[in-house]
C-alpha cells in the first residue's frame, strides 16, 4: 500500500519539514550566537593587545569555536553527561557549522572596504559584523538542516535536552538561545551607537582618525 496516498500523510510530511526547518533555524541561531561572542570577544583582545590583523582573526575563530563548542557543552553536561562525552557529542555535532559560519563571516568582512582596518569606535566595524554575522546564518542554515534531516548534528544532543538536572548539575546555567541572541544583538547595537555618536562628536578626519587609532585592530 502506498501510505503517501493515505489521509493525513501530506500533511504529516509537510510537518515534519517545518519541523527540521525551525529545528535547523533553533541550530543555527544556537552556534551563531558562539560564533559572535567568540568573534567580538576576539577583536577586542586583538586591539587591547595591539595584534596585526591576522593575529587578531586567528584569536576571534579560536574564541568563536572555543564559545561554539562550550555553549553547546553546558546543557549536556546539565542533563548528566560527563565532560569527554559531552564534548564528544559537541564535536560532532557543531563542528562543520561553526567552520562553515567562521569561513563566511571573516570572507564577507575581507572583502568590505576599511571593516578590517576599522576600529571598535568604527560604524563600519560593528555594520560589517552584523552583516557578516547574517550571512553566515544563512549560510550555515542548509548545512544544519541537511545534517538534521539526516539524524546528524545538532539530532545528536536533542534527545539530552529538556532532561532534570540532579545535584550540582542543577546549577550550570541553562542558557536559552533566544536570550542569548537578544543580548548579543542589544550589544553589538550599544556598540554601533556608541560608535556613530563618537563619529558625530569630532567629525573631521584628524579627530576621527585619533580615536580610531586608539581601537584599531593593528
Amino acid at each position: 500500500m502506498d501510505h503517501s496516498t493515505l489521509p493525513g500523510a501530506g500533511h504529516s510530511s509537510h510537518h515534519d519539514m517545518g519541523s527540521t526547518n525551525a529545528m535547523a533555524v533553533s541550530a543555527t541561531l544556537h552556534c551563531l550566537t558562539g560564533c559572535a561572542i567568540g568573534e567580538i570577544l576576539g577583536l577586542m583582545v586583538g586591539t587591547a593587545l595591539g595584534l596585526g590583523n591576522l593575529a587578531t582573526i586567528a584569536v576571534a575563530i579560536g574564541l568563536a569555536f572555543l564559545f561554539g563548542y562550550a555553549l553547546s557543552t553546558l546543557p549536556l553536561l546539565r542533563a548528566g553527561l560527563g565532560l569527554g562525552a559531552a564534548l564528544t557529542v559537541v564535536l560532532a555535532a557543531d563542528t562543520l557549522s561553526i567552520a562553515t559560519m567562521e569561513l563566511v563571516d571573516n570572507l564577507v568582512v575581507a572583502v568590505i572596504p576599511g571593516a578590517m582596518d576599522a576600529g571598535l569606535v568604527n560604524p563600519v566595524f560593528w555594520l560589517s559584523m552584523m552583516l557578516a554575522l547574517t550571512v553566515a546564518f544563512f549560510a550555515a542554515w542548509p548545512v544544519n538542516r541537511y545534517l538534521l534531516a539526516r539524524g546528524k548534528g545538532h539530532a545528536l544532543t536533542h534527545h539530552f535536552h529538556g532532561a532534570e538536572p540532579e545535584g550540582a548539575r542543577r546549577l550550570i546555567p541553562d542558557l536559552a538561545t533566544s536570550t542569548l541572541v537578544a543580548a548579543i544583538v542589544a550589544f553589538m547595537l550599544g556598540g554601533l551607537v556608541v560608535s556613530v555618536a563618537d563619529a558625530l562628536e569630532d567629525p573631521t578626519p584628524t579627530g576621527h582618525a585619533a580615536r580610531a587609532g586608539l581601537a584599531h585592530r593593528g
